[in-house]
């Protein structure tokens, strides 16, 4: 059965209650907080991609064993700008926005001349960013939106440009124990060079900052050259230890010069995007305690990496786990025309597949060419020495047809076991959800007839011992109209079902979310 990937959705915007079915724990309280697009038309006018929607929001909140639901659309100036003008204005990566015709020259000229070096849009619709005490919604452009996680109502807009010189921002931070957040972005020929840039914004400090922007207080951890000024790499996540921060600079890179002309030519932005088969990917390994790239140079073979998995550091090595493809087909399958054609013929070129990186910390001086300096018996990856500060990492699969994984964030950074993900196949449509055990290689696995399963979300149980005491949690979209959307709940132990909340409305489906524990009033 076909989902109508097209289709507008209507916002819920005050909370309804959810018919709960099954058992929820006692102590599962507060808010998943979910993004993604909702909206593909305004007037006459149609987004292209499915990843240009604009931005709706979604919330299920638990509280004292019910389940409440409520949604709504980011108002941010993308939005107002489309409603106002009831026709798409903004530009987004896959839809270009052009003039009325019926404007005059003068407005045309100037909408051109602002697509030369073009400000983005605000419309930021990927996830969900915590810094400080606050919630942003985000996408991978300069701006974020401040909102309120238990109303959903839009806020103040934040340009990163104000504290920090970066036009592409990734949209899956990292968080430390202390309440530091950890993000990266690119810096597009500022100064004549390009480069990506690690930082960190604290927590605020006391209650005197209680009203101060913490992005106020950002410190730039490093920053790394491009390989190329004007061909900067596309990137979506990166890895983080206690030690080390690893980013992947891939082959699959964004063209300025075509950039900057693709208004005038009649392409869309995501059409400058050029994915080098016959390249190799660097992955830079960054040394957070002296705020500099390791002395080793680490290569792989050409690669896209969307979501990465979890980092750790073993007996002298990182061990960076990613999800990852061999060319960059799945962005032309979330055109909406893509999308509306069947299934069996939208599909990947490969499977995307979990593979394991790992990185010796100690490269050895006297070891010979050829050789492979990975010590760990536990892996059969490898990373061979070509040359005297240069190693070749040859991946370990642990296992193929998975993505938006998910794990504890409790182990984040540290060696984890378990593994929430989603399986792809070829096919961009999720109908199955799975508990991947790294360590056995064993699959459980959830699914239901017409159920599509967002990506899961893992929220531990208090004073739990086990890295999986707790529940996963997706939201469930059905493309049978007979047969409501609904919360999943699962046993994060026994990937068995144990509660389901519907609710009777049409829901769409999202990207990726956040979990947010009760408010402290409640």
């Amino acid at each position: 059965m076909q989902y109508a990937y097209n289709k507008n959705r209507e916002e819920v915007p005050e909370p309804i209650k959810a018919d709960v079915q099954g058992s929820l724990p006692a102590w599962l309280q507060g808010t998943l907080l979910r993004n993604g697009p909702g909206l593909f038309s305004v007037g006459e006018t149609s987004y292209n991609h499915w990843f240009d929607g604009m931005a709706l929001l979604h919330s299920f909140t638990f509280k004292e064993g019910e389940v409440y639901y409520r949604s709504k659309y980011l108002r941010g100036d993308t939005y107002k700008c489309n409603m106002e003008a009831n026709r798409i204005v903004v530009s987004e990566m896959g839809t270009m926005a052009y003039p009325d015709p019926c404007k005059n020259i003068f407005s045309k000229a100037f909408t051109y001349l602002s697509h030369t070096i073009p400000d983005f849009t605000d419309n930021c619709v990927t996830n969900i960013i915590k810094y400080g005490e606050d919630y942003y919604a985000t996408s991978e452009t300069n701006y974020i939106r401040k909102i309120d996680p238990y109303t959903l109502e839009t806020q103040e807009k934040v340009d990163y440009m104000k504290y920090i010189t970066v036009n592409l921002i990734t949209s899956h931070p990292h968080y430390d124990k202390q309440g530091n957040t950890y993000n990266m972005g690119t810096s597009i020929a500022d100064k004549g060079k390009t480069r990506y840039t690690i930082f960190k914004v604290p927590p605020k400090a006391d209650d005197s900052a209680k009203k101060k922007l913490c992005l106020k207080n950002l410190e730039v951890v490093c920053s790394i050259p491009c390989r190329s000024l004007l061909h900067p790499s596309y990137y979506h996540s990166f890895g983080m230890t206690d030690n080390y921060i690893i980013f992947i600079e891939q082959p699959f890179k964004l063209d300025i010069l075509k950039m900057a002309t693709a208004y005038f030519r009649g392409v869309n932005w995501a059409s400058c995007l050029q994915f080098d088969a016959d390249d190799n990917t660097l992955i830079h390994l960054i040394d957070r305690r002296t705020q500099k790239p390791v002395p080793t140079k680490f290569y792989t073979d050409a690669l896209v990496v969307y979501h990465h998995v979890n980092a750790y550091e073993e007996d002298g090595h990182v061990v960076c786990d990613i999800i990852a493809y061999k060319d960059s087909s799945l962005y032309d399958m979330f055109y909406l025309a893509n999308l509306q054609e069947p299934l069996k013929n939208n599909k990947l070129s490969s499977k995307p597949s979990c593979r394991r990186f790992v990185l010796p910390l100690q490269s050895e001086k006297d070891a010979a060419i050829g050789n492979d300096l990975v010590k760990l018996k536990s892996t059969t990856a490898t990373a061979v020495k070509e040359k005297e500060g240069s190693l070749f990492c040859h991946p370990e699969i642990l296992c193929e047809g998975a993505e938006l994984p998910r794990i504890n964030y409790d182990f984040n950074g540290k060696k984890h076991r378990y593994v929430y993900i989603t399986g792809v196949e070829l096919t961009p449509v999720p109908t199955v959800v799975m508990k991947f055990d790294v360590d056995t290689r064993q699959m459980l696995e959830w699914k239901e007839d017409n159920c599509w399963p967002s990506e899961l979300v893992f929220v531990p149980s208090p004073n739990a011992t086990d890295e999986d005491d707790g529940v996963v949690l997706s939201v469930v979209v059905c493309p049978d109209p007979n047969k409501a959307a609904f919360l999943l709940v699962l046993d994060a132990k026994t990937f068995k079902e144990i509660a389901r909340a519907s609710v009777d409305v049409d829901m769409h489906v999202d990207m990726h979310g956040y979990f947010i524990p009760p408010c402290p009033q409640e």
